[in-house]
């Protein structure tokens, strides 16, 4: 029996002998495994590339900036239209799109420069603008600096000569910072009177706060606005004579039926009651 186990012994592990030969030789013949593919989840093959930062971006410069701060220009804020610059500078919206050559009037930026005295104008520092009236190039006496208030009717008007607007009562006094004019009472339909010869240089309703709006200009130092009105009677670029009848007393953008009525010297607004006759 023992001889016989030896045999049985020497047999199996001549089997598992072979089996291993075999699995070693397999394995020597065998191509080598590719690693398995990586899966890069949420980007394209074409974006394994570094991206570049995106270019700075550009300061637009607008149009006027070398002007800026200089006498004779306008800085345009928010809230602004040229009938507003116009009037506070004491000239036509028409004229500021001719000197600054704007192809659309209604298009204006903030932080846009634009001219707010002709062309061959000599302004002084402190913005006064010494023209001719109609552009023309003849010697012009500069104009003093503003006074301190004197009483009515001897404020210097230039010899225009104005006159009350309207007949009623005066229901609201100037104040710089609340009413830059007169406020004066009347019923639909009264008479709005030129003040004093002219040329009208706005006519219409897109200045906010002033309803249907006539602006006159006599001069290159005073303007005239007649707000609120119910009806327009004369056209931008048409001329006017002191006591001409050129709208129609209204309640339009205003609690009620009154003519709000300003002076403007350069642009500024003053106490129309320092340059009215007394009555």
């Amino acid at each position: 029996m023992k001889e016989w186990h030896r045999m049985m012994f020497r047999e199996v592990s001549r089997f598992w002998l072979a089996a291993l030969t075999l699995l070693v030789l397999a394995g020597c013949t065998s191509s080598p495994r590719a690693p398995a593919p990586v899966e890069t989840r949420g980007t394209s093959p074409k974006m394994s590339a570094p991206v570049a930062a995106p270019a700075a971006e550009t300061v637009k410069v607008l149009p006027g900036a070398e002007n800026a701060g200089k006498p004779g220009y306008y800085t345009v804020q928010r809230g602004d239209t040229l009938t507003r610059i116009g009037l506070d500078h004491g000239q036509s919206w028409r004229d500021l799109v001719s000197w600054n050559n704007l192809p659309n009037a209604h298009l204006i930026e903030v932080g846009q420069v634009l001219r707010v005295a002709p062309p061959n104008a000599t302004v002084a520092a402190n913005g006064v603008v010494v023209q001719p009236m109609g552009g023309s190039t003849e010697a012009a006496t500069p104009a003093k600096p503003a006074a301190a208030p004197v009483p009515a009717p001897s404020a210097n008007d230039e010899g225009l000569g104005f006159a009350w607007p309207a007949s009623g009562s005066v229901i609201g006094g100037f104040d710089e910072a609340k009413n830059k004019g007169l406020d004066i009472a009347g019923k639909a339909g009264d008479p709005v009177l030129a003040a004093a010869d002219g040329q009208v240089v706005y006519a219409g309703a897109g200045l906010r706060g002033y309803g249907n709006l006539i602006i006159l200009k006599h001069n290159n130092t005073f303007l005239t606005a007649y707000a609120h009105n119910q009806a327009l009677l004369v056209k931008e670029d048409q001329k006017v004579r002191k006591g001409q009848k050129i709208a129609e007393m209204g309640k339009t953008d205003a609690d009620r039926v009154k003519l709000h009525f300003e002076i403007r010297r350069q642009g500024k607004p003053v106490d129309p009651a320092k340059y009215l006759p007394v009555r």
